[in-house]
């Protein structure tokens, strides 16, 4: 497959899991699907992980990936192909962003699951407070400690899901931009069809 078509496909394949990134983060306002008040909801939701990072980032990469496949740019020095191998190239640079925005996300999702959702809990020596009960994701391995939040209902559940949903389409996303910068660079050294080289190099 050519580089160019290959880019399409990745393109492709970002522009969902951003919009389910962008969905899980606006879900996380609302836990277990009822409105509660804005400073009852964990401090991660809105560090914006899923909307900003694996969302509005990740898109600008899967436009330009999709619009690789039908570069026709006029290129450079009477050299058609000049042309697609700088735009294989500056793909990268999109990548590298795909992968800083998926990454922020990530990091987000992945310390949002070590320390559990903030709830109403009762504490030994405060009485019923709002705050973060758990610690060290010591709660993940012992459903029994879920019971320990009082309000929102069921938000460690859905905190959970929706964190690790996050966590996992950021994951896919950085897979998805590492593999573009490996043919962005493929792109830029045999021109859009590595299977074409020779035919490039005679042009050039």
């Amino acid at each position: 497959m050519c580089s160019g078509g290959f880019a399409k496909c990745l393109g492709i394949s970002l522009l969902p899991l951003a919009i389910v990134c962008v969905l899980c983060n606006i879900l996380l306002f609302f836990p277990d699907g009822e409105i509660v008040e804005s400073e009852h909801i964990s401090k991660q939701v809105w560090y914006f992980g899923g909307i900003l990072g694996s969302g509005v980032l990740m898109i600008f990469p899967a436009l330009v990936f999709l619009g690789l496949k039908n570069n026709d740019c006029c290129g450079c020095c009477g050299n058609e192909s000049c042309g697609k191998r700088f735009a294989m190239l500056s793909s990268i640079l999109f990548a590298a962003v795909g992968v800083l925005g998926a990454g922020y996300s990530v990091i987000v999702s992945a310390v949002a699951i070590n320390q559990g959702p903030l709830c109403l809990f009762n504490s030994p020596s405060n009485g019923t407070i709002w705050g973060y009960p758990f610690s060290d994701g010591n709660y993940l391995s012992n459903k029994s400690l879920w019971n320990t939040c009082q309000e929102p209902k069921n938000v460690v559940h859905w905190n959970l899901a929706l964190f690790a949903v996050l966590l996992a389409m950021g994951l896919i996303q950085i897979a998805l931009c590492a593999v573009q910068v490996v043919n962005g660079l493929l792109g830029a050294l045999c021109g859009d069809c590595c299977g074409c080289c020779g035919g490039d190099d005679g042009a050039m």
